[in-house]
């Protein structure tokens, strides 16, 4: 598993709420749609804060790590294909169809289109991360002829992701809809193995 990559690190050390909320909705103005935001607090309130904040303002709350006193909250901030939900590639599979064609099936590749930080935390056992800004730099890797299923958290990324595919050439492409969001099966990532460390 890959190490957990934010794009942007605040320190809220020593800040008591509502300072580091404060300081996370400032930094959060400054990042483009899709990176990830790491915030250093030592608040034991912080956590749930940061939590609850993300989620009524739509950015994703990825997770919590904690390494002695310092607590590290990481947050993706929202695209605007996800605030809308739009999506409209035609060939669509939904998670359970997926977990059963994985059960069976080694002629298919799953890729989660996420961003590093969001599959470090949790993710599907055997599949590939590969960011969607990073999709064309992996085209070589990908076999045309094979099955593969796109999966991100809401299905939004992956809508895209499938639609670049297909637009170069792969024909047996699929998005996994509603994604990780959904997702009930088997996951592995992160946050079982370290966070109470």
């Amino acid at each position: 598993m890959g190490q957990i990559i934010s794009h942007v690190t605040l320190d809220a050390k020593g800040l008591s709420c509502p300072m580091p909320i404060v300081q996370t909705k400032k930094t959060m103005t400054s990042l483009k749609a899709g990176q990830v935001l790491e915030v250093q607090a030592t608040d034991p309130g912080s956590e749930a804060d940061i939590k609850a904040w993300a989620e009524s303002t739509g950015h994703q709350y990825l997770g919590t790590l904690k390494k002695n006193e310092v607590l590290k909250h990481y947050l993706r901030k929202a695209t605007t294909a996800e605030t809308k939900g739009e999506k409209s590639y035609s060939l669509v599979k939904n998670n359970n169809e997926l977990e059963e064609k994985m059960k069976g099936n080694s002629n298919l590749t799953v890729i989660d289109v996420r961003e590093v930080a969001e599959y470090a935390f949790n993710h599907i056992p055997n599949t590939i991360n590969i960011p969607f800004g990073d999709l064309e730099n992996h085209l070589n890797e990908l076999n045309k002829d094979e099955e593969i299923y796109l999966i991100c958290r809401t299905g939004n990324r992956s809508d895209l992701a499938a639609k670049k595919l297909t637009e170069l050439g792969f024909s047996h492409v699929y998005n996994v809809i509603p994604g990780m969001s959904g997702w009930t099966g088997k996951t592995k990532g992160v946050i079982n193995k370290v966070k109470n460390k």
